[in-house]
C-alpha cells in the first residue's frame, strides 16, 4: 500500500493560512509590495478614467484644463492616451514588485526548510508543496490586489477633485473605474502567482534528509 495520503484542498487552504498567520510580518512586508505597485497602476488608470469621462462633456474649457494639467489627449479620436512615461514607470513599478516578492518568497523557503522536509518525510508529494506556495501567493495577491486598487482608486479620484473641483462629480464613469480596479486587482494576484513559481519548485525539489539537516 502507498503511505502517500492526498490530501483536500480544504485542507491545504486552512495550511496556508496558518503558514501565513506564522509569518504575518513576512507575508505583510511581500503584501505592501504588492499593495504599492497596485496602487499605483489603479491611481494612474482612474486619473485617465476621469479625465476620459470629462473629455466627454464636449466643453473647450475642460479640454484646456485637461491639457493644462498634463494629459495627452490624441487630436483625432479626443481621447484620452497614457504616455510612454507613464507605461514605463507603471511597468518598472511592477517588475520591481515581482522581484520583491520572488525575494521575499525565496527567504521564506529558506525559513522554512524543516517544516518542508517534515511535510516531505510525512509522504507529501513536490505537487502538493507547490500548492501551498500558491495558495499562500493567491491569498497575499488576493488582498494585496484589492487593497491596492481601493487605495489607488480613492486617490485617483480625490486628486481629480483636487485638480478640477467637486463639480467633476457628474462626470465620474463609475463603470470604467470599477473596470480599472478589479483588472488592478486581478493583475496584483497573478503577479503574486508569477513571483512564487520558481520558490515554489526549489522548495519542492528539496530532499528530505537535506532538509531536516539545515540547523534554524
Amino acid at each position: 500500500m502507498s503511505r502517500l495520503v492526498a490530501l483536500p484542498l480544504s485542507k491545504s487552504f486552512q495550511m496556508a493560512y496558518q503558514s501565513i498567520r506564522v509569518r504575518f510580518f513576512r507575508s505583510l512586508v511581500t503584501t505592501m509590495s504588492l499593495v504599492l505597485a497596485v496602487a499605483f497602476l489603479t491611481f494612474i488608470q482612474t486619473g485617465n478614467d476621469m479625465a476620459s469621462g470629462l473629455l466627454q462633456s464636449g466643453e473647450q474649457s475642460i479640454e484646456r484644463s485637461l491639457t493644462q494639467a498634463g494629459y495627452d489627449i490624441d487630436p483625432i479620436t479626443k481621447t484620452i492616451v497614457s504616455s510612454a512615461k507613464q507605461r514605463w514607470i507603471v511597468f518598472l513599478s511592477l517588475l520591481t514588485c515581482v522581484v520583491g516578492i520572488i525575494n521575499a518568497q525565496l527567504m521564506s523557503v529558506t525559513e522554512r526548510f524543516r517544516e518542508i522536509g517534515t511535510l516531505k518525510c510525512l509522504g507529501a508529494l513536490d505537487r502538493f508543496i507547490v500548492r501551498l506556495f500558491v495558495i499562500e501567493a493567491t491569498l497575499q495577491g488576493l488582498a494585496g490586489g484589492f487593497i491596492g486598487a481601493l487605495l489607488g482608486g480613492l486617490i485617483g479620484l480625490a486628486s481629480s477633485f483636487f485638480t478640477f473641483g467637486f463639480s467633476t462629480v457628474a462626470f465620474i464613469p463609475w463603470t470604467n473605474i470599477c473596470l480599472t480596479m478589479l483588472y488592478a486587482m486581478c493583475l496584483g494576484t497573478f503577479l503574486s502567482l508569477i513571483g512564487v513559481l520558481y520558490p515554489a519548485i526549489v522548495a519542492s525539489r528539496m530532499q528530505p534528509v537535506e532538509a531536516m539537516r539545515v540547523e534554524q
